[in-house]
């Protein structure tokens, strides 16, 4: 028998065992990866620390010291509630009966975690990582809506909007792109959140600054940061959290995550250096608050394209980001007047539909990315790019405005003038952020 002849015999030989044995192959194909485990199990806390406390000293430090307590204790409530709602049927909404059964919205076949155990799989990491690590995206999206109402909104009132808009808005749209709904059916292309994450928060945010109106002085009066030490701290945070956000997002540790590292770190540089020079040229000085402005918007526009570009994308989206987030601020507070509080529709918003319609540019190859879907264009792509961009928005919108408007009726949504004056910290929970 001649040498050529083997390979073939071996591959006969191969498929008759598998065929008499399936379970060998059915083993392989289920086995757990301690190294991907590992690492998605170190993402998960690094994007929960983007919240906790990142997010929060970040915003609390944007505040007037007289409603920093009310900002803290925002994000962490926010926290506490989305996680009890998740394991409820939230996780359920998302992920569960996906695909094909149903392009909208999954069932509540994994209700209560049903069938989450501990030998459950999703593709080679344990399921109860990978819902965790899912949860830790389901809290940052509502407590990023706060920046667009803070300093003025009843605790109860966004307790029920947090509740409401992470059942209806939040829960839908990751299902539609993660959870194996019609937009990824479609060809989305969106790595961490361009989408689900980003456009839906700084949108809804956008709708609840318009439907409760300005803070009492704006924007005659000056609303400064009270304290941008601890501003700072919360944005070096959230840069560190962001790698477990993107590289995390490939749920393995392998080539995808590390590009989707080295993309989101020269986003996040390209990001901070263009808005400082763009405030520079148009102020006369560069401020901390625009560097790290500039940081987070680099972030949030790389964040959809971190898995399909390379670096040199990563820091193009970033510079593009910077430039076109901080006009957007521009425009959003000093031209419209909209007090969306700590400009979370200019930077995320603006920066997630951006992100999410470059990705179908610079993920092309011969802009140094990693390629477009097999058989389909860049044209085509940045088409289908923008119909996730147009239906996130459409529903978000018509969605956040009706739960904000039914909340107004249910507990009102502001607080009265005059505590709006004395402070949320005193008014809502009785505490100071600062006895000195």
């Amino acid at each position: 028998m001649t040498s050529n002849h083997r390979p073939r015999l071996s591959r006969v030989v191969w498929g008759a065992f598998l065929v008499l044995f399936p379970s060998v192959l059915a083993a392989e194909e289920v086995q757990l990866n301690g190294a991907n485990t590992a690492w998605i199990l170190t993402s998960t806390a690094l994007v929960l620390f983007m919240t906790l406390p990142g997010l929060a000293l970040f915003y609390g430090g944007l505040v007037r010291s007289k409603n920093v307590l009310s900002v803290l204790m925002q994000c962490f409530a926010i926290a506490c509630v989305v996680s009890v709602l998740w394991l409820l049927f939230v996780y359920s909404l998302a992920f569960g009966d996906g695909g094909s059964q149903n392009a909208w919205l999954g069932g509540f076949g994994k209700a209560f975690f049903a069938g989450v155990g501990l030998d459950s799989l999703t593709g080679d990491i344990p399921e109860t990582v990978f819902a965790m690590f899912q949860l830790t995206f389901a809290i940052i999206t509502p407590a990023l809506i706060v920046g667009g109402f803070a300093e003025r909104m009843r605790f109860s009132a966004m307790l029920w909007f947090s509740v409401l808009w992470l059942i209806l808005v939040y829960a839908p749209v990751c299902h539609w792109v993660w959870g194996g709904g019609w937009l990824g059916q479609l060809g989305l292309m969106d790595f961490a959140g361009g989408t689900v994450v980003h456009i839906n928060a700084g949108v809804a945010a956008l709708v609840a600054a318009l439907v409760m109106g300005r803070r009492k002085g704006f924007p005659e009066t000056p609303m400064p940061p009270h304290n941008l030490t601890m501003t700072v701290g919360g944005a070096a945070m959230l840069w560190v959290g962001w790698f477990g956000f993107n590289a995390g997002s490939a749920l393995a540790a392998n080539g995808s995550a590390g590009m989707a590292m080295l993309a989101t770190h020269m986003a996040a540089a390209a990001g901070s250096l263009a808005w400082m020079f763009s405030e520079w040229a148009k102020f006369g000085k560069p401020s901390v608050l625009g560097i790290v402005t500039g940081m987070v918007a680099g972030l949030g526009t790389v964040t959809p394209a971190s898995g399909f570009i390379g670096p040199i994308g990563g820091l193009a989206v970033g510079a593009i980001a910077g430039v076109a987030c901080f006009w957007a601020t521009q425009t959003v507070k000093r031209r419209l007047h909209i007090d969306d509080s700590l400009d979370v529709f200019p930077v995320h918003g603006v920066g997630g539909t951006l992100g999410t319609l470059l990705t179908g540019v610079f993920a092309a190859t011969s802009l140094g990315g990693l390629g477009l879907p097999e058989g389909v264009d860049m044209a085509r792509q940045v088409g289908i790019q923008l119909v996730g961009v147009l239906a996130t928005i459409g529903w978000c919108a018509v969605a956040s405005w009706v739960i904000i408007k039914a909340v107004g009726a249910l507990v009102g949504l502001r607080v009265s003038s005059e505590q709006e004056t004395e402070g949320l910290d005193l008014v809502l929970h009785e505490e100071t952020g600062y006895s000195l």
